[in-house]
Order: C-alpha cells, then structure tokens, then sequence
C-alpha cells in the first residue's frame, strides 16, 4: 500500500471531529442529569490510561497500525482474526453513525421524507473522502475544525439570554450514582474511541507527537461537550433535556437575533452534518484498509465503494426506530465497545511489552 502522511495538526483535526462526531447532537451521558459536566470531566479521566496504552502500541512499532501490531503480538493466524472483530467494529460504527444523521435529518426536517436517499448520498460523499484518500480528510479536517469551534462558541453565546442559571443547581443534588452512570456511557462515547485511531496514527509523520495529537484532542472534546451540555441544560431545563431527542438543536432553534434572524440551529445542524461525514469517512477508511489487509489487496480504496454501500444495507435495518436508536447509544453501547476499546488494547499490550523485555534479555545474554 501506497505510504499516506498526515501532520499533527490534521490528526488533532482528525480526532477531535471524530470524538465528538454525534456527541454534540445526541448528547451521551443525559443519565447524568444537571451534573453531566462532572461526568464529561470523570470520562476525560478514564481516558486518559487508554491513551497512554495506545501510544506505547504505536511507539514500540513505528509505522504500523493496530492491524499489524496485532499480528505481531498473537501471530497471523489470531492476529488476523482479531483484525476482523476490529472490521466489524468499524463497520458497525460506520452504520451507525449513518443512521444517526438519517435519523436526525428526518426528525427535525424531512419528516416524509425516507431515510434511504439520504443515507446513499451521505455515503457517496464518504466513498469519495476515503478513495481520496487519508491525507485529503486530514487537510478538510484541519480547515473545518477551527470554523466548527467558531459555531459552537457563538451559538453559546447567542444563547445567553435565554439561560437560566437555576437549571443547573445544586449540584450533586441526587448523588454520585447518575454521575458514574453518566460517566459510563460518556467513557464509551466518545472518550474511548481514539483505540480506533491507532488504525490511523500510523500515518502521522511526526510519530514522536502522537501523544500530543491524543491528549489535546480529548482537551478540545471535553471542552465543547461541557460547553454544549451546560448551555442545553441552561436554556431547555433539566427536563427538557433529557427528553428531547436533540437539544443541541433544539436550544439553538430558540435563539433570535433582533426581529429578522432566526432559524439559527441551521448552523447546529450544518456542523453535526460535517462531524459525522468525518465520523462515517474515518470509520470507513478502517474498515476498508483492514479489509484490505485481510484480503492482500493492493490497496484500501478498491474496497471503499462495496464496503460504503454494505454501510447503507446494514445503517437501514440497524434501528427499528428513533426511540431504539437512543435506547442503544445509553443502555447497550457501553458494554458493546468495552472489548474493541478497553480489553484487547490492554492484553495486546501485556504480549507485547512481555516479547520485548524477553527479547531485551536475550539480547543481553
């Protein structure tokens, strides 16, 4: 396969859109309730450790992703076989989040509309991004991502009329236990969804700076899911809140400006359109290069258009309806991607540090 490049901006880019993907319209961890950003900060935290183990991954094998590494670690055989949970997972992931913007785009406008034609052009637009390839989303990413801060600051700012303070107090008023429910759903999306970009950290071209790239994209992340969930909380209300499939949406379709402008959550619907393009497109481009892999093809973007329209298929059928789809991301999600997110990453770790120190003994012997 032909070598991609990606520089640290592009992957902070990269990730950052990707965490927070449908976070910021969906809202995770409404179990929370008015403490939610305690739980924003709780998951943060939780993150971190993963953090550290995907980087020893990439650092003890420059140049590889966690396709290769796997091999390294268990042999081809289970290697590959583990590669193909990880396939599934991205595919999966790519079918949801397709059926997240369907689903939101026949709520709140297309209400007659079916969900299908949507779907296929969200995914053409992602074939496209992935058959460009790596380096290409990277650069879109990079010049998205400071017009996508720029939105969501100033709809918080726009909002400030319309909030009330009282919303969010006392805190703590019904203990820590929804807070740790909270946290467990906001671990699993998004704070431990950077596992999958050891699929793409490969192609960073400073590899020294991964670290760097993962610590200030779970910054940024937390910092615009506690912007976003306080403000919804402030102008909706806490009941408001946990009831509306969007707040997101929602809060920005109250504010005015003068007696001319409104329909302002246009913009809330513009950048939740962007973040998941770049959410289905990375996803895709994992499945597809880890297909690639599998199958000794030459390179990933053959299998991008057939995987794409797989995607379609299975993001039709994934859900049943609007109430299912949210009853999945809080109820099931969490113990779903714990595998994919937490335990593999950590016994492939154990094998390999456990090869290299026995190789370092040898060596010494």
């Amino acid at each position: 396969m032909n070598k991609e490049i990606i520089t640290t901006r592009q992957s902070i880019s990269l990730l950052t859109i990707f965490m927070i993907g449908a976070a910021i319209i969906l809202s995770p961890g409404k179990e929370a309730g008015k403490d939610i950003w305690i739980a924003i900060l709780f998951a943060g935290l939780l993150g971190l450790p993963m953090i550290f183990v995907h980087t020893r991954l990439l650092r003890i094998f420059p140049g590889d992703d966690l396709f290769d590494i796997q091999q390294k670690a268990f042999g081809k055989v289970i290697g590959k076989v583990i590669s193909c949970f990880y396939i599934w997972f991205a595919f999966h992931l790519g079918s949801l989040v397709l059926r997240n913007f369907s689903e939101f785009i026949q709520v709140v406008s297309l209400q007659e509309t079916p969900q299908f034609p949507v779907l296929i052009i969200m995914v053409i637009l992602c074939i496209w991004a992935v058959k460009s390839g790596i380096e290409v989303l990277g650069r879109w990413a990079a010049f998205f991502l400071p017009l996508f801060l720029f939105i969501v600051i100033g709809l918080t700012f726009l909002s400030i009329p319309d909030m009330d303070l009282d919303n969010i107090r006392p805190v703590l008023y019904d203990g820590i236990s929804p807070v740790l429910n909270g946290t467990a759903s906001l671990f699993a999306f998004p704070f431990a969804e950077p596992v999958l970009f050891t699929m793409v950290f490969n192609s960073l071209k400073a590899k020294d700076k991964t670290l760097k790239a993962y610590i200030i994209s779970m910054l940024i992340t937390g910092g615009v899911l506690i912007t976003v969930s306080v403000r919804n909380i402030l102008v909706l209300g806490l009941q408001n809140f946990t009831i509306i499939f969007f707040p997101s949406y929602s809060s920005a379709s109250i504010i005015t400006i003068g007696d001319y402008f409104g329909r302002i959550e246009a913009l809330s619907g513009t950048i939740f359109f962007f973040a998941e393009f770049v959410k289905a497109s990375v996803s895709l481009y994992i499945a597809s290069k880890g297909f690639a892999k599998i199958l000794n093809f030459s390179h990933y973007n053959q299998l991008a258009a057939p995987i794409g329209l797989l995607m379609v298929c299975m993001a039709t059928f994934v859900y049943s309806s609007t109430m299912e789809m949210f009853d999945w991301a809080s109820e099931i999600y969490k113990y779903y991607v714990l595998p994919f997110y937490v335990i593999i990453p950590l016994i492939t770790l154990i094998v390999i540090e456990i090869k290299v120190r026995r190789n370092k003994s040898s060596n010494k012997q």
